[in-house]
């Protein structure tokens, strides 16, 4: 599918209350476009769930059903099984949450998923923190990065650690399909859904949606952003199908400090930081490079 081909029926709905510039929403959005109407939908806590689904109201136009913060992939393993059982089983049972009930709080439900193959399409739409309830650091969070657990002050100056590499986690499981993307790589972003579409077993999706809220960024930026995360390899865009890696764009290792600058959550790293994580970035690029080397 090209993008012009895209439906123009709308299953996550205007109206809905995601700050301006949100890459969560503008992921979801063109996500459900690709999927379809035969799709039901487990979200947990998380700003997705507030601005889509907060009771009254709700955006989705498919079956949609808000689960605990732990439990995602434990509740769409059961929901994909009782629709088979009914005789359903081309019904698309999307688990989606942010990375902090991914990397962090649901990790359990989702190693356990992926570990028995169920047959769910899981997205985590990482947005780099816990910015539902108050831009706390998460497993996600990269190096640098203010939150409001990790400050910047005489002690602290942002998180400490390196971001936590989900995808190459989910791919140790032996999984049929594992991918990264962004909302600014449509392209990208369609031909990897449409596959994912497709496959029979657990597929993990990770979206990169950048927040201006919690990245202290203009709004108008998100998409900009997005590109410059992959330009300069701090995000890299890849797909492991069947254990076979595949690297669909290599970034162009435009200087770090261009990321950084438009972000007020990085404003305070030194000149000492940000070398820390432009020679992060350069070594993680090169492992990547040579992981998909061995998995061809």
């Amino acid at each position: 599918m090209k993008l012009k081909e895209m439906p123009d029926e709308e299953l996550f709905t205007r109206g809905h209350t995601a700050c301006a510039g949100c890459g969560g929403a503008i992921a979801v959005r063109n996500l459900m476009k690709i999927l379809g109407p035969n799709t039901v939908v487990q979200n947990p806590a998380c700003c997705l769930l507030v601005f889509g689904g907060t009771y009254p109201w709700v955006a989705w136009k498919v079956p949609y059903q808000d689960v605990a913060f732990e439990n995602t992939a434990a509740c769409a393993t059961g929901m994909k099984r009782a629709l088979k059982v009914r005789g359903k089983d081309d019904t698309i049972v999307l688990g989606i949450a942010g990375d902090g009930g991914t990397a962090d709080i649901g990790i359990q439900a989702l190693s356990a998923a992926a570990e028995r193959n169920e047959d769910i399409l899981y997205v985590m739409y990482d947005n780099e923190a816990y910015m539902n309830t108050g831009i706390q650091r998460s497993g996600s969070t990269p190096f640098g990065a203010w939150t409001t657990t990790t400050p910047v002050g005489k002690v602290k100056a942002g998180k400490a650690n390196f971001k936590k590499d989900m995808p190459q986690i989910m791919m140790a499981h032996n999984v049929p399909y594992v991918a990264t993307t962004t909302v600014a790589h449509i392209q990208d972003f369609i031909n990897k859904f449409e596959k994912a579409k497709k496959i029979k077993g657990f597929r993990y999706v990770q979206v990169f949606a950048p927040c201006p809220t919690g990245w202290r960024h203009d709004t108008a930026k998100s998409i900009e952003i997005a590109k410059l995360a992959v330009d300069t390899g701090m995000w890299t865009l890849y797909e492991c199908e069947n254990g076979k890696v595949t690297i669909n764009k290599k970034p162009k290792m435009t200087p770090v400090a261009d990321y950084l600058k438009l972000q007020g959550r990085f404003r305070h790293m030194t000149e000492e930081d940000i070398k820390k994580l432009q020679d992060w970035v350069v070594k993680k690029w090169q492992a990547d490079e040579k992981f998909a080397a061995c998995k061809q």
